[in-house]
């Protein structure tokens, strides 16, 4: 089984090639819009891994949530590769794919929604515990046991989260961020699922539904006009 898979939800975007259970990442140039610099990447590591866009089966790529302009990048070149080359496509839920790398058996996943709210979720075995939300640090969710693990960069942009966490979780993780490595490890489990779409019901999953705040909420919150 051969896959690609495009992660793009954050500003340290990346790819990875899935060969047969063997995973060839690579990360997008920083300070270079994704847009610019994602198909020469892609091109390139299909190359080094031996692998011409018909020796694939599919194509994965985070659907979010997470920045909006990254997650349509995402989904625009996983359509367009996909239709061009008759592929299904695998969209993978950004803080599905940290739960998993994370490694741990209860994991809560906390990610930088910016605008002074966070991405959470938890999952228990690899099962999402509810729906991903986004909401003010002040309303994440805690669970009633000990023994989790918390990871995002949102424990660290809001401290208010590690402290609300702090009687449950036992590993702290506040380093960890969306990779395409882990994106393709849970893109090939759907895969052998048969849990591909068409190309063209590939969307992303915003979670939020506004981008920016009106000047008055700026205001309101100590911001400027």
């Amino acid at each position: 089984m051969n896959l690609l898979a495009i992660e793009t939800s954050t500003a340290l975007g990346s790819i990875a090639v899935w060969r047969d259970g063997d995973i060839l990442q690579r990360a997008c140039p920083a300070d270079v819009s994704h847009s610019a610099t994602l198909l020469p990447l892609i091109r390139a590591t299909m190359c080094e891994a031996r692998l011409g866009f018909a020796d694939l089966h599919a194509i994965a790529f985070a659907a979010g949530p997470g920045s909006f302009t990254g997650l349509r990048v995402a989904c625009a070149v996983a359509q367009g590769l996909a239709i061009a080359h008759q592929l299904p496509v695998i969209p993978v839920g950004t803080l599905d794919a940290m739960a998993l790398a994370s490694g741990g058996a209860r994991v809560i996943v906390a990610l930088d929604a910016r605008m002074g709210e966070v991405y959470c979720g938890s999952w228990v075995a690899g099962v999402p515990q509810g729906a991903v939300r986004v909401c003010h640090p002040s309303e994440v969710p805690v669970p009633d046991s000990s023994g989790w693990l918390a990871c995002g960069n949102g424990l660290a942009a809001y401290p208010l989260v590690r402290d609300r966490l702090s009687d449950c979780v036992a590993i702290w993780e506040p380093e960890r961020m969306p990779d395409a490595g882990a994106v393709a490890r849970l893109g090939a489990l759907r895969l052998a699922r048969g849990e591909g779409v068409d190309a063209a019901d590939a969307a992303p999953l915003y979670v939020r539904d506004r981008v920016a705040l009106t000047v008055a909420e700026r205001l309101a919150s100590g911001g400027k006009a």
